[in-house]
């Protein structure tokens, strides 16, 4: 009997990346590896990405999915802003992105983190790859989540400011970067709140993450 073709074997990929509410600000924080199997691919791949003024995604999976719904998220966004007069709330993007996802049935490889601020204050939310949603305190995604959630349980405390928050994204993402080998590189973290979207600087980072 003829025995079945094998396709090729598949690659794995691997990240972490957090998202956590704080007091008054949300913060988004990744690493920059990207991976294909046993091979770095790229050493400052961008994980999370601006979608409005007050909403930012991180992303965990293929590039080529994220970055096509990303794309696709900002478009939406701007689009609703134009007919509506105002913004899109948090919850609206995303109940917009899981609708995407699930429409897919697990065509898109891809997992996201959603966070933003506003009028119902900071929020954080987990996508899996098929549009499951999940809200919470604190999310992680990717191959070194179960390390940077580890941190996050140990060290997460209600109502944290802002300094603090930032710390912790970034204490979470550099304990993946120790322990998982598709984690590593360099730290990007994104902060939310009233006054909008903002990419810290690398120095301030880097700072921390020595510290």
């Amino acid at each position: 009997m003829e025995q079945p073709t094998q396709g090729p074997e598949q690659l794995k990929t691997g990240t972490t990346t957090v998202g956590l509410t704080a007091k008054d600000c949300t913060v988004l924080a990744s690493d920059t590896r990207a991976t294909m199997g046993f091979l770095i691919a790229n050493k400052t791949a961008k994980k999370i990405y601006k979608i409005t003024d007050r909403i930012g995604a991180t992303i965990a999976g293929s590039v080529a999915d994220a970055q096509n719904i990303m794309d696709l998220l900002k478009a939406e966004a701007k689009l609703f802003e134009i007919q509506r007069g105002r913004s899109m709330r948090v919850k609206a993007l995303t109940r917009l992105l899981s609708n995407i996802l699930f429409s897919g049935r697990g065509y898109y490889m891809l997992g996201c983190v959603v966070g933003g601020f506003d009028e119902d204050g900071p929020q954080v939310y987990y996508h899996d790859f098929i549009g499951s949603v999940l809200t919470d305190k604190y999310v992680a995604t990717g191959s070194g989540s179960p390390v940077a959630l580890g941190v996050l349980e140990a060290e997460y405390k209600d109502s944290l400011p802002k300094a603090k928050a930032i710390e912790l994204g970034v204490r979470a993402i550099a304990a993946a970067i120790e322990r998982d080998a598709a984690t590593g590189n360099n730290i990007l973290v994104s902060v939310i709140d009233k006054d909008g979207y903002q990419e810290l600087p690398k120095e301030k980072i880097l700072k921390i993450w020595k510290k």
